[in-house]
Parts: structure tokens; sequence; C-alpha cells
């Protein structure tokens, strides 16, 4: 079992002052696999005095400084990439074939990304004869989930640096492993003491005392929406800023004629890859009646034929989902979504046939899917998907458009026809036929899948805060300030 029972604070690995230590259950053979120290809200007060102290010369260091150290933490990353993607596997239960490519690949992606965001981004700008600067904000939290650890502390803790603020990381006390080996490459890349801190926990324990900590100036979250709001309420006593991405409920709207074997096999692809565990994932997908009993027909053979296997075994399988709590909850909604009146064409609830152990969820799919359903409403992170049909272009906008989500939407089909689509969807990323994720391009949502961007230059300016800057100044000078001004 592997143990990670000491954080990361002011540059040295430190016990906790008070922890309790928690067992991680590996999700395929639902035996421990690794423990770690839940933190507390002194682990947490040591954390932030040590960001603070280092704010006052890390916000002065020179872009070229901070690109080399990106640079270095870069390098030092891909020395661990087997190291990273194995913690992955063993922790959350994604195939090794996946967490060796895109989970852990994700997470460089990230660090390159904010490295050349970094070298393009201008800290001032002139406005007639006034400037404005971006600034660093001060101590930043990072409260990071599960399902994609590396993808989301890269997202977060590349840029926060880029823009010279320091940081308290807390990652989900379900994937404490790759958190920790991510903070020895950060050590071994030479981070100054104090501007890059690890404390493990609980969203109760540590995650609330960085969103109410008065020390704190910044809270960025990634997970769910429900969790998001308990941030964001802790955190409005301190008027600290609070940057979130949240749950989704994405549409994968195929246009009529579209041919379907590309684009449904794309579709169950994106659904199933990390089992479902995606707030991407295109969890509803809206067919032309013209072209849905041949949608169904096939889908029905992928889905039976689809694989699940162990994580740590390569091949192109989906593993378990995270944890018992996780496979209680999707179990649950397949049966809602059976008594509401879902045509169940594969899978279906209980265990995995042959398997006694771990939580394998059988692939599974419903026709006959519609708006008002349980499982059209509610995420369920896991690999479920739901077929619904529509009778124009314009009812199956209205239909995606049929949620408090806004994270993201999928559209196959003609681009020209595709283009019109695309202005029309509440969601903060459209991916039109077989586009992917770009870490360069913008990524957050609309309505209640959160606020704030990612990735990229975007992500970069979220964690920098503006000052205006009134009046000509040559470069040095300090003018006289008017009485009536100082007054």
């Amino acid at each position: 079992m592997h143990s990670y029972l000491r954080h990361y604070i002011d540059g040295q690995w430190v016990e906790s002052e008070g922890g309790a230590r928690h067992e991680v259950i590996s999700p395929a053979t639902e035996q421990p696999v690794s423990e770690v120290t839940l933190g507390t809200e002194a682990d947490v007060d040591k954390a932030v005095q040590a960001a603070r102290r280092a704010f006052e010369s890390f916000s002065t260091t020179s872009k070229e400084e901070r690109i080399a150290l990106l640079q270095r933490i870069a390098e030092e990353y891909k020395a661990r990439w087997s190291e990273l993607a194995r913690s992955i596997s063993e922790e959350m239960g994604a195939p090794i074939s996946m967490s060796s490519t895109a989970q852990v690949g994700a997470g460089l992606s990230h660090l390159q990304t904010g490295i050349e965001a970094l070298k393009g981004f201008e800290f001032e700008e002139k406005v007639g004869p006034n400037l404005v600067l971006r600034e660093p904000i001060g101590v930043v939290a990072l409260i990071t989930p599960w399902n994609w650890p590396l993808n989301q502390i890269t997202a977060k803790v590349a840029p926060a640096l880029a823009a010279g603020n320091t940081i308290i990381l807390k990652p989900s006390e379900q994937t404490p492993g790759s958190a920790a080996i991510f903070a020895e490459a950060v050590h071994a890349a030479g981070v100054p003491n104090g501007v890059f801190n690890l404390v493990q926990g609980d969203g109760p324990g540590v995650g609330t005392a960085l969103s109410k900590h008065p020390g704190i100036d910044m809270v960025s979250f990634t997970g769910s929406t429900r969790a998001g709001i308990l941030v964001a309420k802790n955190a409005a006593d301190t008027v600290k800023r609070v940057h979130q991405e949240l749950g989704g409920k994405s549409a994968n709207i195929v246009l009529p004629g579209t041919p379907l074997d590309k684009a449904l096999k794309g579709a169950a692809l994106r659904l199933l890859m990390n089992s479902g565990q995606s707030c991407i994932a295109p969890m509803r997908l809206l067919v032309h009646r013209s072209q849905y009993d041949e949608a169904v027909a096939y889908l029905r053979a992928f889905f039976e034929q689809a694989q699940v296997d162990e994580p740590l075994k390569e091949g192109n399988h989906i593993g378990p989902v995270v944890n018992r709590p996780q496979y209680d909850k999707i179990q649950g909604l397949i049966q809602k979504g059976i008594e509401e009146g879902a045509e169940l064409l594969a899978g279906g609830p209980g265990r995995v046939e042959g398997r006694q152990e771990g939580y394998y969820v059988k692939p599974t799919l419903f026709a006959g899917v519609t708006n008002d359903m349980t499982i059209a409403r509610e995420e369920i992170f896991g690999p479920v998907l739901g077929i619904m049909v529509y009778d124009s272009v314009d009812e199956a906008v209205r239909i995606a458009n049929d949620t408090v989500y806004g994270l993201a939407a999928y559209v196959v089909g003609d681009p020209a026809q595709a283009r019109d689509v695309v202005r029309k969807l509440r969601a903060g990323s459209v991916f039109v036929n077989a586009a992917n994720l770009d870490p360069n391009i913008p990524f957050g949502g609309y309505k209640q899948s959160g606020n704030g961007r990612e990735f990229g230059k975007f992500g970069l300016e979220e964690f920098t805060e503006i000052k205006g800057v009134i009046g000509d100044l040559p470069e040095g000078a300090v003018p006289d300030i008017p009485a009536e001004a100082a007054a």
C-alpha cells in the first residue's frame, strides 16, 4: 500500500497537525491501495502563512524566471510519467492504457500550453495616456477532483504560477497519489519555498478551511455543482474570488442525414471513455426521427460488445467507477431510468458478469429517453447513454438547452448547418464532428456549470488582478498627489 501521510508546506514534507489517516479503496479490488492524512485547519493555516510570505518575492519575479520554472516542472513531470499513470489507475480505476496516454498526457499539455501562453502574455497595456496592469491575485487555493486528477491540477497550477501567484493545492482524497508525485516533481524543479504547497484532505475539512480562510485571495474549484455552491457560500464572507468548473449534462446532436457509422461510434466512445466519469461526457444523444431505428440498432450492438476489465490490464476496455458511493448512485439512476419508462437496450443494473468484487458498471444504453426523465436531467457520471429523438433541428437545440447545466455540447454532421447550431447552444464548449479538447481554447461553463475559464491565455487571465493607472507617467516618475485627492 502506498503511503502519502505528509503534506508539502513551505518547501518541506511535514507531518499533519491533528489530521486523521484515511485509506483509499481500490475500485478494482475493494481493498486499500493507498493511505493519506486528511489535513486540518491548522495545516491550512501553516500553508497559508508560508504562501503569504513567499508571495512578496515570487510576485515580483520576471516572466523569464517563471517560464524557466514551469519548464523545469514539465521536465520533472515527464520523468515520473509511468509512476503517475499507475497511481491514477490504482486509485480511480482508469485503464492503464488510458492513464499513460490521455490522463498523464493531459497534464503535460497544460504545463506546455501554460509556458507558451506566458511567453506571449502582456502584463501591461497602454490605453490612451493611461496604463492597465495585470498583476497576480495573491494566494490561491486550488481544489481539484478525482476523475481527471492531473488534467485539473496542471490546468490550474500552470496559469496560477505563470501569473505570479502562490498556491495551496487540495486534491481529491480519492486520488492523493498523483498529487503527491506531482508535488515531488515541483520540489525537484526548484520551486521557491512556500510558492507551491500541498495539503491533502477532504472537502468538509480542508476544502472548507481554504474557502473560508481570510488569507486566501482566490479559490479555483473543479467538482460537482452541489460542492461548488458550498465553496461559494463559504468564500462569500471574505469576498474572495471564486472560479468554478462544475457539473455537466452534455447533449450530442446528430444532424439529419449524417452518416451514422462514424457519428455513433464517436458518440459511444466519448461517453464510455473514463467509464463515463468526465464532466463533458455526451450523455444525451439526439437523433432525427428518420434515423432513429438505425441508430438504436447500431448502438445496441456496440454497447453489447463493449468490454469491462481490470485497470492495470492493457487494452481498449473500460475500468470500474471510482468508489462505492459512485457505483451505488449509478445503479440507482439506471433503475430509475427503467422505472420511468426508458427502453433498456444493453447493460442494466447489477454486477458485471463474472465480477463479484470491484465497482464495475455494465455499459448501459437506453432508448426512448425524454428530457423529463431523471436520467436526462441528472449528471450520471457513469457509462450510461440515453438516445433521444427529435423532429427538427430547432427542437434538438431546445432539448439540448433544456438543462440547468451548460458545460459542453456536441454537433455531428454538415459543417455549414453545424455553424448555425453552434451559436444557439448554451454551452461553454461546443465540439463539432471529431474535434477534441484543445488546451489553448477556453474551457468552462454556462449556467450551473460554473463561471470563469481555464486553459491557455484565458486561464492565465483568470489568475490576474487588473489595475488601472490613470495619468501619463514617464518611466520611473512618481507624480505629486493633489491635496484634495489625498484627502
